[in-house]
């Protein structure tokens, strides 16, 4: 049986600055805590010195990411600055040289992990592309922000986002309210990547110019989209079918981004998946690309990473 447990890592926090101190572990000791989810390790504190315990190397990585929040700790840090930059020293092992910076109002936005990274330079290098992967792993929210990029650069004059509105199925006219209200519960996660990357004033002009439309795919059939950023999310509820039509109405000067989590089909039982058949189909086809993401691609609370780990060990396993 292993001992690797048997010896805690000690880390002295230098030069010692009580300020420091305090913005490193934030408040009751939150952003300590996020660094012992993360890594699976106990941290026990005392001034400047702190005892890691746990397995040896997720040890040693526990103590290294306490000197690095330390030297970024000269102004407050939030859980956001903790978590995210959790993610990057789990990718820092991984050589990945960062894309080019996205033109949104995000100013430090860029792929964080190695997927990511190599999943943004895929849409800008191709007129199609394909990100398939769970829960958490930027896929969505890395297409938006591609497709305001495109916009602000004037690469396309308009953003078109769909998805398919499985849940409601045929039974989507017996919900109340216009076509907008019917299927806003299924676009707001786009509506909120835009909001974030754009700002509300900008996203609500843009939609009076038409220069954004947000639509079911079941509206997408008999279309051509030229000079148009089209995402379709999750395309897990597609059927190839509807897939096929999807990919046959981008039209000149268009880019396509399609999203989906093959593990979190909601289709009838029986009926095929048209992401999983475009993934066979499509392989071979030039002028496309496809990002597989995972567990490690997590961008969200560290546990969420794990969770997402533990489900595809249990896959596996049956």
């Amino acid at each position: 049986m292993s001992t690797a447990k048997a010896k805690p890592v000690e880390v002295a926090l230098r030069p010692l600055d009580n300020e420091r101190l305090a913005n490193l572990c934030g408040p009751l000791d939150e952003h300590l805590r996020q660094i012992e989810t993360a890594y699976d390790v106990t941290i026990a504190r005392r001034g400047e010195h702190c005892r890691v315990s746990g397995d040896a190397a997720q040890a040693r990585l526990a103590g290294q990411a306490l000197q690095h929040f330390y030297e970024l700790a000269k102004a407050p840090l939030s859980i956001d600055d903790i978590q995210l930059g959790l993610v990057e020293l789990r990718s820092r092992s991984q050589a990945a040289q960062p894309a080019a910076g996205l033109l949104t109002r995000k100013s430090d936005l860029h792929g964080r992990t190695p997927h990511q990274v190599q999943y943004l330079r895929q849409i800008q290098e191709h007129d199609i592309t394909f990100g398939i992967g769970p829960a958490g792993t930027g896929k969505t929210y890395l297409a938006v922000a591609s497709a305001v990029d495109a916009f602000e650069r004037d690469q396309v004059q308009r953003i078109v986002l769909t998805r398919p509105a499985v849940e409601a199925g045929e039974r989507l006219g017996f919900l109340p309210g216009d076509l907008a209200q019917k299927v806003d519960p299924y676009l707001r996660p786009l509506y909120d990547a835009l909001y974030d990357l754009m700002g509300f004033d900008k996203v609500a002009r843009m939609f009076e110019k038409q220069a954004i439309e947000v639509a079911p795919l079941a509206y997408m059939r008999g279309r051509t989209l030229n000079h148009a950023f089209i995402i379709l999310d999750e395309a897990q509820n597609t059927t190839p079918e509807q897939m096929k039509m999807f990919l046959t109405r981008i039209g000149i000067g268009a880019k396509a981004v399609v999203t989906g989590d093959i593990t979190q089909v909601d289709l009838p039982k029986g009926q095929k998946c048209g992401l999983i058949e475009a993934r066979r189909i499509l392989a071979d086809v030039r002028g496309l690309a496809f990002t597989d993401f995972d567990a490690s691609d997590v961008v969200r609370h560290p546990l969420v990473a794990r969770i997402v780990a533990a489900y595809e060990k249990h896959g596996n396993e049956k």
